[in-house]
């Protein structure tokens, strides 16, 4: 007899089959960072029927948010990201393990905190620090576990210049360059990445020195990432699009 396919999946089904939803309700995916890449990319493996998220983000949300962040609203200012992220993902789809955490993940505590969760099938990277990144990158590595890191979206404009690539060959990205060499430094060999290769904007503040000051972000950008990054894994969790691990 035929599993019966929830409605809210019926349109998925079409593509995936019965086989590709399986395989997505029984995977596990990690996402660190739930700002505008990671809020996004977090509501579209919960759209697509992921069957257990685990959420990493210790900020609460902020009005300047709301101009790119999925779970930012008039109504969510001031609550944790991750709270908000999972109500999200339960209002989408009720049957998805959401383990929700409000952490700070530090380089001193990145490789502690990750093994101390269930195993994941990918790990998706939407943290923008860099040392982070490197420590997330490395202990990757070392477990032998997928991983996609995005790379900045900031002062970026047009999402047609977005790619994936090994951070090996990326290019005009500000980011991928400290982490393309640190990477080798650190010997840190095949990460593979989302970025775009297109030239930053250059903000005109000369006094500005902050993050708030220096660096724009228009409301597609971000989404837009977090949505190719959740396709990505989406795709190849299901059976669709092979991949190599390291």
């Amino acid at each position: 007899m035929e599993k019966k396919i929830p409605a809210r999946l019926s349109r998925l089904s079409l593509l995936l089959k019965e086989e590709g939803l399986t395989r997505l309700a029984q995977s596990r995916v990690m996402v660190l960072g739930l700002g505008g890449v990671g809020s996004a990319c977090a509501e579209a493996l919960a759209r697509g029927g992921v069957g257990y998220l685990i959420l990493f983000d210790g900020d609460i949300i902020e009005e300047s948010n709301i101009n790119r962040q999925a779970l930012a609203f008039s109504s969510t200012v001031g609550k944790a990201k991750t709270d908000v992220m999972r109500a999200m993902v339960k209002e989408i789809n009720p049957e998805c393990q959401v383990d929700a955490q409000q952490i700070f993940l530090t380089k001193e505590n990145i490789k502690e905190t990750l093994k101390s969760f269930p195993r994941p099938d990918y790990v998706i990277d939407c943290i923008d620090t860099i040392s982070q990144k490197l420590e997330v990158a490395a202990f990757c590595q070392s477990e032998k576990i997928p991983l996609l890191s995005s790379m900045g979206a900031a002062n970026k404009l047009d999402p047609a210049y977005l790619k994936f690539s090994k951070i090996e060959n990326t290019s005009y990205c500000p980011m991928s360059k400290i982490i393309r060499l640190e990477c080798r430094r650190r010997d840190i060999k095949g990460l593979e990445v989302l970025y775009s290769n297109e030239q930053p904007f250059k903000v005109q503040d000369p006094d500005g020195n902050t993050k708030a000051q220096t660096l724009g972000s228009m409301s597609y950008m971000p989404p837009i990432m977090g949505m190719m990054l959740a396709g990505k894994v989406i795709r190849r969790l299901a059976g669709i699009e092979d991949y190599k691990i390291w």
